[in-house]
């Protein structure tokens, strides 16, 4: 082979791997880096562990459809199960009871009727019109991923949680209460974006329940 034809070879080699090195990452927020501080993974495990505890506070909704606001008189999560109280006059709601755990739900509204379904988000829209990923709900509002699916965490300068993406929602943590005894700081409001929807939830009070 003529030297010349290897040295041409030799250089479209050398731009064909640089052109496959080179990828285009999403840019990150001013103050934000996706490298998570020191105290990150004792941090989650702890907010892991952290996993009978009641709340209350209020939740806004809004969507294409339809929007609105509820008091959440109480959110008592006992493991995987969940016991929430909401109280609205949106849309009729009244006092809404939802009990479940992971792909089952009972729903009471305020009439008295109560539903049964293997799908809660499918059953929560068509009962209410909201469309909340309640199961994710349950991590995102302690401030951590909801296993079982691939998200990106972002942290801002002061090396607290701002941000988790994931099942194409971005959950933005907007406040945090402070720590309370060995359990690290926990979220005062969060909102969940995803297309044109938008939940925030506000805690006012966080209380740790015994198993």
């Amino acid at each position: 082979m003529p030297l010349w034809i290897r040295a041409w070879l030799t250089t479209l080699l050398i731009a064909s791997l640089s052109a496959c090195s080179t990828i285009r990452l999403e840019p990150l927020p001013d103050g934000m880096t996706d490298q998570p501080p020191a105290d990150w993974a004792d941090r989650s495990a702890q907010l892991r562990q952290f996993d009978h505890w009641q709340l209350s506070g209020k939740l806004a909704v809004r969507q294409p459809s339809d929007s609105g606001t509820a008091l959440i008189n109480h959110w008592i999560q006992k493991g995987e199960a969940y016991d929430l109280a909401l109280s609205s006059s949106f849309l009729g709601m009244g006092s809404t009871t939802l009990k479940g755990v992971p792909e089952f739900i009972e729903l009471t509204l305020a009439n008295g009727e109560t539903y049964r379904s293997g799908d809660p988000a499918a059953l929560m829209e068509a009962a209410t019109g909201w469309q909340l990923p309640l199961e994710s709900l349950t991590w995102w509002i302690r401030g951590l991923p909801s296993p079982g699916s691939d998200y990106r965490l972002l942290f801002n300068n002061q090396g607290e949680l701002a941000i988790i993406r994931q099942d194409g929602w971005e959950i933005r943590y907007d406040r945090w209460h402070e720590q309370q005894s060995n359990i690290p700081a926990l979220p005062a409001r969060i909102t969940a974006l995803k297309e044109q929807k938008r939940v925030r939830v506000a805690v006012g009070d966080w209380q740790e329940l015994k198993p």
